[in-house]
């Protein structure tokens, strides 16, 4: 792998002295990284059509790329706050055009290398590349919650996650693939979403059963009342209370996502010695 990046380096470099040289300092020095220097060929490589390597990037094309990337952001925002989340249309906006801003700092000066006194300090565009999906990796973790025995967000923790990698190619000015990457992802949600409702599936809950003492079924009887095997309970915990009066059932539910727990409730609630049932789903 590494001789390959070291051979694209090179060609890199040729391909550079035969357009005119304006950044085969640029190169040579990258290349003695080995990986900086693929990714900046690869960057290179995949200009838009027709620019030139050292071309000079105008102003207009640094503001359109800011704007697709928020543009792409906000749609895929806009999904997630259709669906009541809380990190929508304007936290994906943000997120994907810091990602473009960053990028396109860090590429600045090798697109444009006359605009900059000799000896300015460049960015690596690598390490400001790791540095963003780092720090947006914090705000991800900020929409993960825990609601009873339920983990909720992590959908939307990877949407802005991977907004923010769209965010950073459209800053590289590769619209073809950002885009193609935003669709891709309104696929997953909306789409995806649709087809993950049609095709059936099992949820996960925490069952907790009260019994009178004396009329409490055993596990073997109470599976049998809800229906095994298309409702199960599994990993029975027991408690008395109530000075041995009253017996507690702790255990797993496994049952199907469309219609299981209101069937389980149905079977058990008229079950001779029942006090209280209480049924949380854990899994969507």
């Amino acid at each position: 792998m590494a001789r390959g990046r070291n051979r694209n380096a090179a060609k890199l470099a040729q391909s550079t002295e035969r357009s005119g040289g304006r950044l085969l300092v640029l190169v040579d020095a990258a290349a003695l990284a080995g990986v900086d220097a693929w990714l900046i060929g690869a960057a290179f490589a995949n200009l838009a059509p027709g620019r030139r390597l050292g071309a000079m990037t105008t102003l207009g094309e640094l503001i359109a790329n800011l704007a697709f990337a928020w543009a792409a952001g906000s749609l895929i925002g806009l999904e997630r706050t259709y669906n009541g989340r809380v990190a929508g249309f304007r936290t994906h906006g943000l997120v994907s055009l810091a990602a473009a801003v960053a990028m396109s700092i860090a590429y600045l000066p090798l697109l444009r290398p006359g605009s900059f006194p000799p000896g300015t300090v460049l960015l690596d565009p690598s390490r400001v590349s790791q540095g963003v999906m780092t720090g947006v990796g914090f705000i991800g973790a900020g929409v993960i919650f825990k609601e009873g025995v339920t983990v909720q967000g992590l959908t939307t923790a990877a949407s802005i996650w991977t907004t923010a990698a769209i965010g950073q190619t459209f800053g590289m000015g590769l619209w073809a693939p950002a885009a193609a990457g935003t669709v891709l992802v309104l696929v997953i949600l909306v789409v995806q979403r649709k087809i993950e409702g049609m095709v059936p599936s099992r949820a996960l809950g925490l069952a907790t059963l009260r019994f009178e003492a004396d009329k409490a079924p055993g596990e073997a009887g109470l599976n049998k009342l809800l229906g095994y095997p298309t409702n199960s309970l599994e990993n029975f915990s027991y408690s008395l209370a109530e000075g041995g009066r009253v017996v507690e059932y702790r255990a797993d539910l496994n049952a199907p996502r469309q219609g299981g727990f209101a069937d389980v409730l149905q079977r058990l609630k008229s079950t001779p010695g029942l006090i209280a049932i209480d049924l949380e789903r854990i899994s969507k």
